[in-house]
């Protein structure tokens, strides 16, 4: 019964909104915001008609594999490089500045340069999810691993826990919220590159189709391309607390004995 009450919490607005949208919508002659019903008319035959040949499969599944591939790649650097550098004071000093720097740098600024270095096919697309990704959870580990709880370092240190069985057991462990909390940033920085990428030179995705639509006036079809946007953004965003509730229970059932929202 609760859950059905917490569906109930999460789906109550997007369906008031939609029903707003279609009312207000409905005697509408403008151009570029056609009815609802008209939008919604135009949805199935241009992303299901076709089959294996459906803009379902020749747009939003390469982006997703773009997406998947320079998410996880972010993820693998992030980790990996947050944790050496949060784990060193040394070497926290000495890139710290650098970090900084290509931090601040807009990745949408970096699209052309990647045009001309690395053309215009996937590897493009992929390098300018990894740069925007890969900051959120690069800094977010530093910082996780930075926090480890002193007296947990100085148990595990008494107990002959180091190396690979130290940063296993007790620093990817006490960082992983923050970890978390950073890939979860990263993913959604990675939908708008994926679609911006797309838009700047490709031949298939969703970015490129919904400009195309736009060039060619074809204007609610673009709206159902912005709509499937707004669902697989969504739906990547409830896999992504699925998969966070399931991987750091421990760490939400200490936090409510503590009594701490």
């Amino acid at each position: 019964m609760r859950r059905l009450v917490r569906i109930g919490q999460v789906l109550a607005l997007p369906v008031v909104l939609l029903a707003l949208w279609w009312v207000a919508s409905a005697s509408s002659q403008s151009l570029y915001f056609p009815p609802l019903s008209r939008i919604v008319g135009a949805f199935p035959e241009t992303w299901v008609a076709g089959g294996g040949s459906s803009r379902l499969v020749t747009d939003v599944l390469p982006s997703l594999a773009r997406l998947a591939g320079g998410y996880a790649i972010a993820v693998a650097l992030g980790v990996g490089a947050g944790l050496l550098i949060g784990s060193s004071p040394v070497l926290r000093a000495l890139t710290e500045p650098v970090l900084e720097i290509f931090r601040a740098v807009p990745p949408p600024a970096i699209v052309p340069l990647l045009v001309a270095l690395a053309g215009i096919d996937n590897l493009m697309k992929v390098l300018v999810i990894v740069f925007g990704c890969v900051w959120p959870i690069l800094l977010n580990t530093v910082a996780g691993v930075r926090a480890v709880d002193p007296v947990l370092a100085d148990t595990a240190r008494c107990y002959g826990i180091t190396g690979p069985a130290r940063v296993r057991r007790l620093v990817l462990r006490s960082a992983s919220p923050q970890i978390v909390t950073g890939m979860r940033q990263a993913l959604s920085i990675g939908i708008i590159l994926m679609v911006i990428s797309e838009m700047f030179a490709a031949s298939n995705g969703l970015g490129f189709t919904v400009v195309q639509f736009q060039r060619t006036f074809s204007i609610p079809e673009m709206w159902t391309g912005i709509i499937v946007l707004a669902l697989v953004g969504s739906i990547l965003n409830l896999v992504f607390v699925l998969t966070e509730n399931r991987l750091l229970h421990w760490h939400y059932g200490a936090r409510a004995t503590e009594g701490m929202p």
